[in-house]
């Protein structure tokens, strides 16, 4: 059984995206600020199984859910802006 390291990255590979830093920071700029109602595997840019696995990830395999909570977390709020 090969392990596999719980990170975005590898997170966005099991999701099919691209999984490169500028494509992932890409891909929340593109999609995020979800409204705080909508739990993150009811947005409506993941196809079917892209929801399911989040959704599942979530509730069935622990090794994934902080990983998965982080992206929730970036994706529902927006990114830390500081003018200096």
């Amino acid at each position: 059984m090969e392990l596999i390291e719980k990170s975005m990255k590898t997170l966005f590979e099991q999701l099919g995206e691209a999984s490169d830093d500028a494509s992932i920071d890409r891909f929340i700029a593109k999609h995020g600020l979800l409204d705080g109602s909508t739990h993150l595997h009811e947005a409506p840019f993941w196809t079917a199984s892209q929801a399911s696995f989040l959704r599942e990830a979530l509730v069935l395999d622990a090794a994934w859910a902080p990983v998965v909570d982080e992206l929730n977390a970036r994706l529902h709020h927006s990114p830390d802006v500081t003018n200096t």
